[in-house]
């Protein structure tokens, strides 16, 4: 059986590879703007916040509002911390100091969102935990719409 070695990719990358002149690089930036980490975070309370609402009404127990409202803090609230930690400026700009402090902060939003969820039972009178899933898995999802609509905005242009 004859085994036929693998085309070597990097070389062929190299030779496709064309680097961007100036004025490209300055066009490619109007194009694709950086997006606000702080934008994402007020776009997840925005949406947390409707969820509860929703909820509440749907259900009519003012609880499951609540709860679905403390299901959005636990994601908002870490997430806010993230931004936060990674968005200082910081002396160490080598890579791997970089990487130390996104997992770093990563790790403590993590702890964060644990903790708020261990001490939901305590602190949200009638705790529904089918409504405070509802407004966690949402809310967590609301930054992928919003990359998805500004990604299909920015397509139309």
């Amino acid at each position: 059986m004859k085994k036929i070695a693998p085309k070597d990719t990097d070389e062929a990358q190299e030779q496709d590879f064309k680097p961007l002149s100036a004025q490209e690089a300055a066009q490619w930036r109007s194009r694709h703007p950086p997006v606000s980490l702080w934008s994402l975070v007020a776009g997840q309370a925005l949406t947390g916040g409707l969820v509860a609402l929703l909820v509440w009404l749907l259900s009519g127990n003012v609880q499951a509002g609540w709860s679905a409202l403390y299901g959005a803090f636990a994601v908002v609230a870490p997430a806010a911390l993230l931004v936060r930690g990674i968005s200082r400026r910081s002396e160490a700009g080598t890579a791997s100091a970089v990487m130390a402090r996104f997992f770093g902060w990563e790790l403590a939003k993590i702890l964060v969102s644990v903790a708020l969820l261990l001490a939901a039972p305590r602190l949200v009178p009638g705790l529904s935990w089918l409504a405070l899933l509802v407004g966690m898995v949402i809310t967590m999802k609301a930054y992928w719409v919003a990359l998805w609509v500004r990604s299909s905005v920015r397509a139309t242009n």
